[in-house]
């Protein structure tokens, strides 16, 4: 189940990217698709916010650094790097973020590592290397690789937040409560940094151009808020509960994988080779990572998080 929602919650983050693409093409700036994603995905998730008002009392910290870390930050650090460097390097950066989490696993939580895990994610770091061609964009800007670094660790407080109070029984804060008060604080963040006031709405009334064929720029909205955020903010925070930050983590690696799929399927931007090759390497990553999985609290090394089970009769555990 934690390794369907982590699939899931890839696809669905990767989906974002093909429906962004063609808004920002029709005349929205990038930063205003970024902030009408949040603010309408804030929107959506708002009465599950005041339903869970109680965690702002209960646990204000994690509610403010997964707005500010795993919403605002990722997204503003991310495009920000993407003014100075190339999107394949910034990519590429970005998820470096499973390797920094399995750092902050073992030498600030002190838990052991599994050799799946580490082989896992240099695996998927070289696969994804491959999808975005990192070599055709390669350059030195030294503050945009600080951003799209700065992006990365924002992701590890992504995984890391997502996992606070998964071994806290009925005291473990609701995890659609943190979603969606996170999304409100993210929402408020990005509207300082996206200054919406200054968007041409009037984008949003017409149609935008997917390969050629008309969409309504309203139903590309529609797919990025409750499918590319809502979904999967949802899924992604349910799959490191069952699994852990480290395998989620590395999971999520797909998610450039997908876009890229989905971006050849839909854009008619088509894959050379390396990538293909690359997208075979982070799926045997991805798998490698999640193929030995100690529960919490175990004295064994960490790989996963979640209490065993059993996948298809095949003796792997999720």
């Amino acid at each position: 189940m934690g390794l369907g929602l982590a699939l899931l919650s890839a696809v669905a983050f990767g989906g974002s990217g093909v429906a962004a693409k063609p808004l920002i093409e029709a005349g929205l700036d990038p930063l205003h698709v970024v902030w009408l994603r949040v603010a309408g995905a804030a929107l959506v998730m708002l009465p599950l916010a005041v339903r869970h008002r109680a965690l702002l009392r209960r646990r204000p910290g994690l509610l403010a650094g997964f707005g500010l870390l795993a919403v605002a930050g990722v997204q503003a650090c991310y495009f920000a790097a993407l003014s100075r460097i190339p999107v394949g390097v910034a990519l590429l950066i970005e998820y470096l973020a499973p390797a920094l989490v399995l750092g902050w696993v073992r030498f600030v939580q002190k838990r052991p590592v599994t050799r799946a895990a580490a082989v896992g994610v240099v695996l998927a770091v070289g696969g994804l290397a491959c999808v975005v061609e990192v070599w055709s964009g390669l350059g030195f800007d030294v503050l945009g690789l600080l951003l799209a670094l700065g992006a990365a660790c924002c992701q590890v407080g992504y995984f890391v937040l997502s996992d606070q109070g998964s071994d806290a029984g009925d005291e473990a804060p609701d995890p659609l409560g943190v979603i969606a008060h996170g999304l409100l604080v993210g929402a408020a963040v990005l509207t300082v940094v996206a200054r919406p006031w200054t968007m041409d709405w009037s984008v949003l009334r017409g149609t935008a151009s997917m390969d050629g064929r008309p969409v309504a720029a309203l139903v590309l909205l529609a797919w990025i808020v409750l499918v590319a955020t809502v979904v999967a903010y949802i899924t992604g925070v349910l799959s490191v509960r069952r699994l852990s930050p480290q395998v989620a983590g590395v999971v999520a690696c797909l998610e450039a994988v997908i876009a890229t799929v989905l971006a050849w399927v839909l854009l008619g931007e088509h894959l050379s080779a390396p990538q293909i090759a690359g997208g075979v390497i982070v799926l045997v990553g991805a798998f490698i990572a999640q193929s030995s999985t100690p529960a919490k609290g175990s004295g064994q090394p960490v790989a996963s998080g979640g209490p065993k089970r059993q996948l298809s009769g095949r003796g792997t555990s999720a």
